[in-house]
């Protein structure tokens, strides 16, 4: 798939374009990852997931999230819309792309080991390591992580300015 944001992480309504990427958090028991996917229009925080193995179907689960609840409250996402991405296995995977196509979407990934293709959703990571990750150190494990980070993004869309 092409770049379709060209680094242009602007848009004029929600369910234009979302960026999508996944971190890791470091656990007694062991790594957790965590995938989110932004709405570029909000800047909100409209699907995540956490998980132990970093396979497709950790970033098919927040993108799953983003789209139930965009249907849930109803503004579904569809054609027209723009899931950005870095260029991982996960985003380049034969499932992901399958289920973007599944919901007319249109696939954007970014090119190979350059970050500022993805520089929203890089951000959007640095903040969510800054704001809950570190402070609250040490982690157990995936349940913890996961309370937390739905704590976090919960307070993230409906009470941090951004």
């Amino acid at each position: 798939s092409a770049d379709l944001l060209q680094r242009d992480f602007t848009a004029s309504r929600p369910n234009e374009r979302w960026v999508a990427d996944f971190t890791y958090v470091a656990t007694w028991s062991g790594i957790v990852y965590v995938a989110f996917v932004v709405d570029v229009f909000s800047r909100a925080i409209v699907g995540w997931s956490a998980a132990t193995s970093k396979r497709a179907k950790l970033v098919l689960d927040a993108l799953d999230m983003a789209l139930w609840r965009r249907d849930r409250a109803g503004t579904p996402a569809g054609p027209g819309l723009v899931h950005h991405s870095d260029a991982g296995s996960q985003y380049t995977s034969f499932a992901f792309t399958a289920h973007l196509l599944e919901a007319g979407i249109d696939a954007s990934i970014g090119t190979v080991g350059d970050a500022l293709d993805n520089a929203l959703m890089e951000s959007q990571i640095g903040l969510y390591k800054t704001e809950l990750i570190k402070p609250r150190k040490p982690w157990h494990g995936l349940a913890d992580v996961e309370l937390a980070t739905a704590e976090w993004a919960d307070w993230f869309n409906n009470q941090r300015l951004h």
